[in-house]
């Protein structure tokens, strides 16, 4: 009997000291829970005064807000290419073209089934809103339109606008828009497309 108490002895010790609840029954708050060791009663700590979340100071308010004062812009504030202009009609096609329809013509697809009508691009007063209008109404919503902010990013939202821009081109330019060396092959038309061996006359 000795014997085994003697053996039992160190692993009792050695299995209580695997059970110390130090960190787990440690003195802490719950989050958003009262105190009075602070003087205001909150355990919670509001931010340091001027404290900005890594990545987020906005300094540059044209690419952020689509503003300058209470002016929307009518420049990009940041180039664009043609690799952001696929992007911005892979974004359009996406977020966009539900309500204002691939051609941005305000005939989507959620239009078609009863949703209220979108606004077409092509009218004259969006052909002459600048580029920030656009970015303003991704960013915080018009009308029935909701505020895209949470889902696009700033520079994603500035594509999205560039490629309105191609769309209200694409759907409302002249012949005077082409280069004077390159309308004469859009005279000419469209080429007559080959006779296929078999095919009907």
């Amino acid at each position: 009997m000795n014997r085994s108490i003697t053996v039992a002895m160190p692993a009792l010790a050695l299995l209580l000291t695997g059970c110390r609840q130090d960190m787990h029954n440690q003195p802490r708050y719950k989050p958003l829970a009262g105190t009075d060791f602070f003087g205001d009663g909150r355990s919670a700590r509001p931010m340091v005064e001027g404290t900005v979340a890594r990545g987020h100071l906005r300094i540059d308010s044209a690419l952020y807000t689509g503003k300058v004062g209470d002016q929307d812009v009518d420049v990009f504030p940041l180039p664009m290419n043609r690799a952001d202009l696929l992007r911005g009609q892979e974004r359009f096609n996406i977020y966009c073209s539900p309500c204002h329809s691939r051609l941005g013509d305000g005939n989507g697809i959620v239009v078609q089934r009863g949703f209220r009508q979108a606004a077409s691009y092509h009218t004259e007063r969006l052909i002459q809103a600048p580029v920030g209008h656009f970015f303003d109404v991704i960013t915080n919503g018009y009308g029935a339109m909701p505020s895209y902010a949470s889902r696009i990013e700033p520079e994603d939202r500035w594509r999205i606008a560039a490629y309105i821009r191609v769309l209200q081109l694409s759907q409302n330019a002249r012949i005077e828009d082409v280069p004077p060396d390159q309308r004469g092959a859009i005279d000419q038309g469209p080429p007559t497309p080959p006779v296929l061996p078999g095919a009907a006359q």
